[in-house]
């Protein structure tokens, strides 16, 4: 029997140990002194210790190196006792033995080495359960590469607690998901230039793989993480040498020791959610001496108390009035009995459970304390029932996600008899659904109820802790780095006020993620049922990757090839955000972005018949001025072809010129493709359109014999669709290519829509059918993530946007054959390595390619995908240009929708001038809302005009945040006769 075991064998007697029997049901008091009475004489009957005992200071049991993270004597895992070697002959299975888990240059002696093996075990173990294949092991040929090129997500933990982490993060970052099953397999190597912190190398690890492929490998030269998450319960010795590595490292880490001591503080947890998330908890009196800073005394809420006491002795009296105040208060509400706990954390097991009820227990600050314990709602089964009732423990994740905002997760539950503790361990993992259908709670709008309360619960948890947290020092946190990026909280529900009300019992860093994982784990076989629903660990993934690739970027260089307008402001606070060191190369000396650079080269890139001069000029410039750029990229049209020339100057990743240039063609990339027919099949060709490049009224004359009428004119080189215009006839087409060719000649006619291209135009077939967006990353030809949106009606005959939903409401094949026909003709282009925006038609034969955009999507779309997905396709695009891979997502979800509509000058001048002005557009945005992406400086009407300004809301269905746009819309006054905002927005129902 493990020492744990035998331990509490030895405090809590021999064989189970039952919980005191329920009381009968309370009779009415007669009076409330009756009540106080009767309520405080069963309190002081389950008191198990005398108030000296309770102000003992001494331990209540010998000492042992328990792992970090486990709050409880029956959560503590096989190494509890402190034995020094792992349990034997646990696992049934076969796999390979003879497999190389020493890591050359650290070698391990017999109890580290017995661990090794013991976790490799298990993890074959949970594999085999899982239906998966057993770990490959080919460390004997090892991985080379550069070490700090490429993202490495590193868990160093139990592969039972992290194996949602690792199968999830196989299949959103292939190969880079890396489990170390020994502290030896990582060493911390000095930071060069800053002094007290450590890059983290990891020499051998178990990568994994989308299919649950996983292959043991070794790394040379070592891999340098670009995120770790230590799990820091890793039996004994080995809790501090996880806490060890994770403290002070330059790479961003998802918990560390001293994080973890934090949320180990029951007393501390509970008062920060009673004060700071407005989270129910467990009514508790406590008396400190010496508290932690964290702690302060004072009522934190109605239910939880906090008494700081003076000294150790003399505190008799001080005691008793404040156990008797608490035990008459009206806080106690509908509990069974007070129980008295000793602290002492992992030690002190005298406060128990009743049916998912909570001790109150905190670090060593904490003398004792008085927690009630719950009552639960403990419903017999339909029927008659000689047993007890049934309780529910709920164990929800929650995850950090983009903008520090916490996301549920998954919630799984356990079920067990209501006078029993439902712990982790002791009970199977069920749906919040099953388990309370089987509490006899099987009502949809009721389990719905239970649901949404649990969810706001669990992110008022996550967003105190996160608050915490924003306050602490760096030595506070266990390094600058160290964040807590997911978080398990354990739910009791309790009937209270007529309602079902989740009361949280404690904080975890694995526990409710590895029952979460039990849960998924009863679909790994094919069927239908949750095995659609998203993995518990996909945030948590997501926000590893994110963090990665800001510490993979932090402090590159780059030069950024013309600065663009007002609506790319946001360039350069990200820029500053991510720690970019950006040089710029720019036509207007007096640019407000010339400020906000490291280095500003005045440039001419106007005149873009000179490119290939100019590129050789300016990649002079750079050399005399010694830059060492990481990365060369521009997200602004008129600029893209210069980039690619300049970057093969500087021998800088880019696109071939020839893709940018057949891509910033209009119809030359329509002609291009209609040739394409492959293989492979399908071709890109299928999705071009018939179209006609027109420069001369002889063309025109020819144009209209060879593109089908109605059709669409647009410049060559335009953009934001000025100019762009459906005509009808031979005559329509002739009166519109003389009034462009009249007004629009040069770039001061309309500068920054590609007039220093040039004003040639075509006409192309016009197709009906609906208007999308499709934002790709690509990287080596490899497609890497895709967003796609719906655009509302044009204002035809001109084209201009008005409205827009995201995500896209089409059904999941025609998403994914938008997506691959944006592909398909970015490939077909050359284009193989950025971040790209295809405008489609969905028509009734399939997607049609309106025009490729070879750079960054514009508008507001890089700002939702950000919102919505935590992605940002600045961030990806800079990757790119410095020959990184980009850490996205496979698969990222949305985190609800947004629907926006366009303001235009020519349409809402009264309104952006009164009720809808710049100033109140901005306090809304501020408020949340609205969001609203301003993409033009001054309110200058004109006849070939871009959208002003954008304006969008959100909400978890895009139907509810249509109406609420509408009904912005209609009270600014942007809704109007003239701009139908409903029937813009009609295309989204």
């Amino acid at each position: 029997m493990p020492q744990a075991l035998l331990y509490k064998a030895a405090l809590l007697g021999p064989g189970p140990v039952p919980l005191p029997p329920l009381p009968p049901p309370l009779r009415p008091a007669r009076s409330e002194s009756a009540r106080h009475a009767r309520r405080a004489a069963a309190a002081h009957q389950s008191l198990s210790c005398s108030t000296n005992e309770m102000l003992s200071l001494d331990p209540s049991g010998p000492e042992w190196d328990c792992p970090l993270g486990s709050k409880d004597l029956e959560e503590e895992g096989p190494w509890g006792g402190g034995s020094g070697l792992p349990p034997t002959g646990c696992f049934p299975g076969s796999w390979r033995q003879d497999v190389g888990l020493d890591c050359k240059g650290s070698p391990e002696g017999a109890e580290a080495r017995a661990w090794t093996v013991y976790y490799y075990s298990l993890l074959q173990s949970c594999l085999q359960q899982a239906g998966l294949p057993e770990t490959q092991d080919r460390s004997q040929v090892p991985r080379t590469g550069c070490p700090g090129a490429e993202v490495t997500l590193c868990v160093l933990g139990s592969p039972s607690t992290f194996l949602p982490v690792l199968l999830e993060g196989g299949v959103q970052s292939p190969g880079n998901m890396l489990l170390c099953l020994s502290p030896a397999w990582l060493m911390k190597v000095p930071a060069p230039g800053r002094p007290g912190e450590a890059a983290l190398l990891v020499s051998k690890a178990v990568s994994f793989h989308p299919g649950g492929l996983t292959f043991l490998d070794e790394f040379v030269p070592p891999r340098r993480a670009t995120y770790f998450l230590a799990g820091l319960g890793l039996g004994p010795g080995r809790g501090r040498e996880a806490a060890e590595l994770a403290r002070d490292l330059t790479c961003p880490t998802g918990a560390s020791a001293e994080l973890a001591r934090l949320l180990e503080d029951r007393l501390l947890t509970r008062q920060l959610l009673a004060q700071q998330g407005g989270v129910a908890v467990p009514v508790t009196l406590a008396f400190t001496y010496k508290p932690l800073g964290l702690l302060r005394g004072g009522d934190a809420s109605p239910g939880l108390r906090l008494v700081e006491l003076s000294g150790k002795e003399g505190q008799e009296t001080l005691v008793k009035e404040e156990v008797e105040t608490f035990l008459r208060s009206e806080a106690l509400g509908d509990v069974l009995q007070g129980r008295a706990g000793r602290s002492g954390g992992h030690g002190a097991g005298t406060a128990r459970e009743a049916g998912g009820g909570g001790e109150c227990l905190s670090g060593g600050c904490v003398p004792t304390c008085l927690a009630a314990l719950l009552r639960p709602p403990c419903l017999p089964p339909d029927g008659p029932s000689l047993g007890p009732g049934l309780a529910v423990r709920i164990c929800a994740v929650v995850c950090r996600t983009q903008g520090d905002r916490p996301l549920l997760s998954k919630v799984a539950c356990g079920v067990g008899r209501g006078d029993r503790p439902v712990r982790h361990h002791n009970s199977l993992p069920r749906t919040l659904e099953v388990a309370l259908a089987q509490c006899g709670l099987g009502e949809a709008a009721q389990v719905a109820a239970v649901r949404q309360r649990v969810k706001a619960a669990a992110e008022a948890a996550l967003g105190a802790v996160l608050a915490l947290e924003a306050g602490l020092s760096a030595e506070q946190r266990g390094g600058r780095r160290a964040h807590t990026d997911f978080l398990g909280v354990d739910f009791a529900l309790t009937a209270a006020g007529g309602a079902l009300t989740p009361v949280a019992l404690e904080l975890n860093g694995g526990l409710c993620l590895e029952a979460c994982g039990a849960l998924e784990g009863l679909w790994a076989a094919p069927r239908l049922g949750p095995a659609a629903d998203d993995a518990a660990a996909a945030p948590l993934v997501e926000t590893m990757l994110r963090r990665s690739a800001r510490c993979l970027m932090e402090g590159k260089h780059l030069l950024v090839v013309g600065a663009g307008g007002v609506s790319k402001k946001f360039v350069w606070e990200a820029a500053r955000d991510y720690g970019l060191q950006l040089h710029l190369v720019e036509s207007d000396p007096n640019h407000f972005a010339s400020q906000l650079v490291q280095t500003f080269i005045h440039f001419d890139t106007t005149e873009h018949q000179r490119d290939e001069e100019n590129a050789r000029l300016l990649a002079e410039l750079v050399r005399a001025r010694g830059l060492k750029l990481d990365g060369c990229f521009s997200y602004w049209d008129d600029c893209l072809v210069l980039t690619a020339l300049l970057c093969q100057e500087l021998g800088l990743p880019c696109c071939p010129p020839a893709a940018m240039r057949l891509a910033k063609h209009k119809s030359r990339t329509q002609l291009h493709l209609l040739c394409h027919h492959g293989p492979p099949w399908p071709a890109p060709s299928l999705h071009a359109v018939p179209c006609c490049p027109l420069e001369s009224e002889a063309d025109v004359e020819r144009a209209v014999h060879q593109v089908p009428l109605p059709g669409v004119m647009k410049l060559e080189f335009g953009a934001g669709a000025v100019g762009t215009r459906l005509v009808k006839d031979a005559p329509q087409c002739h009166e519109h290519f003389s009034r462009i060719t009249r007004d629009l000649q040069g770039e001061a006619d309309h500068p920054g829509i590609g007039l220093g291209w040039g004003n040639a135009m075509l006409l192309m077939e016009f197709v009906e059918g609906t208007e999308h967006d499709v934002d790709l990353v690509l990287f080596g030809g490899r497609l890497l993530a895709a967003f796609v949106s719906d655009n509302g009606p044009t204002r035809l005959p001109g084209f201009t946007e008005t409205a827009a939903c995201m995500p896209t409401g089409l059904a999941p094949e025609q998403e994914a054959q938008m997506v691959q026909a944006a592909f398909r003709c970015c490939l077909g282009c050359g284009l193989l390595d950025g971040v790209f925006n295809v405008e489609l038609k969905l028509t009734g034969a399939g997607p049609r390619l309106i025009e490729i955009n070879p750079r960054m999507g514009g508008f507001y779309l890089r700002d939702w995908i950000l919102e919505l997905y935590g992605v940002d396709l600045l961030l990806a695009a800079a990757m790119v240009a410095c020959g990184l891979r980009p850490a996205l997502p496979t698969h990222p979800r949305a985190r609800g929708h947004l629907v926006g509509v366009m303001c235009l000058v020519s349409q809402h001048l009264q309104a952006l001038s009164s009720t809808a002005s710049r100033e109140t557009l901005q306090a809304l945005h501020d408020r949340g809302l609205l969001r609203l992406n301003l993409l033009e400086e001054a309110l200058v009407p004109g006849e070939y005009e871009e959208p002003y300004c954008s304006v969008a809301c959100a909400g978890p269905s895009p139907a509810e945040a249509r109406l609420r746009l509408l009904g912005l819309c209609q009270g600014l006054g942007i809704d109007g006769p003239n701009y139908p905002v409903a029937h813009f927005l009609s295309h989204f129902k």
